[in-house]
């Protein structure tokens, strides 16, 4: 009940950004009537689709129609964003006298423009996605840690825009890296367990060669606790919920996500599970990145979080960086060193823009902090 004032002030933050943005889209076409309203039309349905694309009526329709009506519509959230920035920088040139008001009404130029760079925004957006960055470091400790090769994901979000076809190409990628442990910070699920069922994704996990551990993360809340738990163990994956396993002298600690208010202290965790942060290189997994110091008062040697995407494109990465001490890459608290990965896939639409999506390959090495 206390989101409801959230959502709807959210829904009428929309609403009006739609209503500003149908109106210069309106204005600036050098169409005739018709072919205003179609394209204003095209816009009410495109905003209609991405209002569907979350709620759980879209399982009920079939995988192939579902996966496009969810592109379509988590697409048009970020072709939406631009081109709202696109007007407010225009309107803002036409009040200081830069931008002639002219250009903005029936204008085949500046139609023309606006079009040409929406695709050269979006079609970059997509190939940046598209290409994975591979991002590597070497982890140093007094511990014993045998020089053991961890590749380390987050944020796969598989599902009506992320399919199997997409997901094997990743694990051959994991592979060729020949790791020792393959660890994933939460949302391996998107939003519903439905298309991952469909696909049958839970058997690629199998072809990974190497134990997968994981956390939970918020969307397997969304998708349904119980059926995503239901998913990673025919996926093969260890999954730890506010529990630890260790591998020789290396131990992961799992976390329950932030969504679950029950979940433990990460010191009632490692009480728990008697884990000596003395002995044991000690990794944390935990989806979100809040609440950094905890780890650094448990003398956790190494946290791997995802959850922020880092804001997928610019300038949502600037919100990111305002909400977490780090919303994306390496940072260190005392004897505890951080990474918060941007993630591999992605929520919704395809397009990185001022980020990127990447894997993690962490070696650990004796030597000393």
């Amino acid at each position: 009940m206390k989101m409801i004032p959230v959502l709807l002030l959210f829904l009428a933050v929309m609403l009006a950004g739609h209503y500003y943005v149908c109106w210069h889209v309106y204005n600036i076409l050098p169409f005739p009537l018709w072919g205003k309203v179609a394209a204003v039309s095209l816009m009410v349905l495109a905003f209609a689709l991405s209002v569907l694309s979350v709620l759980p009526a879209l399982d009920r329709v079939p995988f192939s129609l579902a996966t496009a009506l969810y592109e379509i519509g988590t697409s048009w959230i970020f072709i939406f964003l631009y081109l709202l920035l696109a007007f407010a920088v225009l309107d803002l040139g036409r009040l200081l006298h830069i931008v002639p008001s002219s250009v903005l009404v029936n204008n085949v130029i500046g139609a023309a423009l606006l079009v040409v760079v929406m695709l050269a925004v979006f079609v970059y957006g997509n190939m940046n996605y598209n290409s994975k960055h591979r991002e590597s470091f070497s982890v140093e400790t007094a511990k014993a840690v045998d020089g053991r090769k961890i590749v380390l994901v987050s944020d796969l979000h598989l599902g009506y825009n992320n399919h199997r076809k997409e997901f094997s190409r990743w694990v051959d990628m994991i592979n060729a890296e020949n790791p020792d442990l393959v660890l994933v910070a939460g949302d391996i699920i998107d939003r519903s367990i439905e298309p991952l069922d469909e696909e049958r994704v839970a058997e690629e996990f199998h072809r990974i060669k190497a134990p997968v551990v994981a956390c939970i993360g918020n969307h397997e809340y969304l998708a349904g606790i119980d059926s995503a738990c239901r998913f990673y163990d025919e996926a093969g994956i260890i999954l730890l919920r506010d529990s630890a396993v260790s591998f020789g002298n290396v131990t992961i600690v799992g976390r329950d996500d932030k969504s679950n208010a029950r979940r433990l202290s990460l010191a009632q965790i490692m009480q728990k599970n008697n884990v000596n942060a003395d002995s044991s290189f000690v990794i944390l997994l935990d989806h979100q990145p809040f609440n950094l110091e905890q780890a650094e008062e448990a003398r956790v040697d190494f946290q791997f979080s995802g959850h922020t995407h880092y804001g997928q494109v610019w300038p949502v990465s600037w919100i990111t960086d305002a909400i977490y001490e780090k919303a994306y890459g390496a940072h260190r608290r005392g004897g505890t060193f951080y990474y918060v990965s941007s993630g591999l896939g992605i929520w919704g639409g395809k397009y990185r823009i001022g980020t990127r999506s990447e894997y993690v390959v962490a070696t650990l090495c004796a030597g000393g902090i």
